[in-house]
């Protein structure tokens, strides 16, 4: 069978230029042919920067195998169990509550909702709240109107959306775990074929900033995710000693606020509203009290060692990094924000200061 000659250094201009075109629009089509994916091979690739040095240790220990497949399947299969038990801890507590959510409805809708003691307290509009509270929600008759008349059509609306979302995001987690398999089953050729690429186009100065966004990969995971495992796990146990109702959960929510800078309070302080709610003043603020000082100790001292000092980037790019990146990517902007900003920073420095850093 024919074949076509290898292209050669000889040629012509125009040829060049029709080869350049022609290679931007197959990316351009590729892209979006891959565009409703781009996160799964973004994410599945962080992963895989995260973890190679774990995964490249486990390789020195029991090597490949013949077909290289167990150790990639077993790492893949980690990441999914990181996900999924606690997505289904917390699936199980929420099918709890709505099963309580509903019997509290039915009951409502039978007996109506006594006024609570509080209210016939209150300093000011005692008389218009109480009698409000009479007409609408006291009688079951009214109470049951204003039930339906409420969830009337929403709660259908609310749980198609919920279906499709899910439904989507699983997808995408799927194809997520695909792609991640294949990355660290082929790791080796991925990294040789990238560095021979970035080495074509853009010389030495593509495997630095290849290093460099590497090193902002790593030192986010360590300063974002792991010190807001952290971070959730020192304040669950204490959502546990105070009494807050659902502690894994909160304390699950504590840590995936956490890996935003200043989102942990929002969860902290709704947990403590909650055991002051119960008549439990001292824990509420002890719950306060103790989620600030976690946070700030992590925010001011462990993090910015952690990630400033692996792509020795000052912390307030970082923070502006992770901030920009979360509000223009989501979730993902967390790893993309820091790791653009480092690149943008060793490019600066190699052009302002006229040599390589350190």
């Amino acid at each position: 069978m024919d074949t076509l000659p290898p292209a050669t250094a000889g040629s012509t201009r125009p040829q060049q230029f029709a080869m350049g075109a022609l290679g931007l629009a197959l990316v351009c089509l590729g892209v979006y042919t891959l565009w409703n994916f781009i996160s799964a091979l973004v994410w599945a690739g962080i992963f895989a920067i995260a973890l190679w040095p774990l995964y490249h240790r486990a390789i020195t220990r029991f090597g490949t195998g013949h077909h290289n497949i167990l150790l990639p399947a077993v790492f893949t299969l980690a990441v999914a169990l990181v996900f999924i038990v606690p997505l289904g801890v917390i699936g199980v507590q929420l099918a709890h509550e709505t099963h309580n959510a509903t019997e509290w409805l039915r009951h409502t809708q039978e007996n109506g909702i006594p006024e609570p003691e509080f209210l016939h307290h209150l300093p000011f509009f005692q008389a218009q709240v109480d009698s409000w509270w009479q007409a609408n929600l006291t009688d079951p008759g009214s109470a049951r109107e204003l039930v339906q008349r409420t969830t009337r059509g929403h709660v259908s609306d609310v749980s198609r959306m919920v279906g499709t979302q899910i439904a989507r995001r699983l997808t995408l987690f799927i194809f997520t775990l695909l792609t991640l398999f294949f990355l660290f089953k082929e790791g080796r050729v991925v990294t040789d074929q990238l560095r021979i690429a970035s080495n074509r186009a853009f010389g030495p100065n593509g495997e630095r900033i290849g290093r460099q966004i590497i090193a902002s990969v790593h030192g986010t995971v360590d300063g974002l995710v792991l010190v807001g495992l952290g971070e959730g796990l020192i304040l669950g146990v204490i959502y546990a000693i105070a009494g807050v109702p659902h502690p894994t959960i909160f304390g699950a929510l504590t840590a995936v606020a956490a890996m935003i800078p200043f989102a942990a309070p929002v969860i902290f302080v709704v947990a403590a509203l909650f055991v002051i709610a119960q008549g439990s003043l001292v824990w509420g603020v002890t719950i306060i009290v103790a989620g600030f000082a976690v946070t700030f100790i992590a925010d001011h001292f462990i993090r910015p060692v952690l990630i400033g000092g692996a792509t020795k980037l000052p912390f307030i790019w970082v923070l502006l990094g992770i901030l920009g990146g979360v509000e223009e990517w989501g979730l993902i902007g967390l790893f993309l924000g820091p790791a653009i900003m480092a690149a943008l920073i060793l490019l600066w420095r190699e052009w302002a200061c006229g040599r390589r850093p350190m």
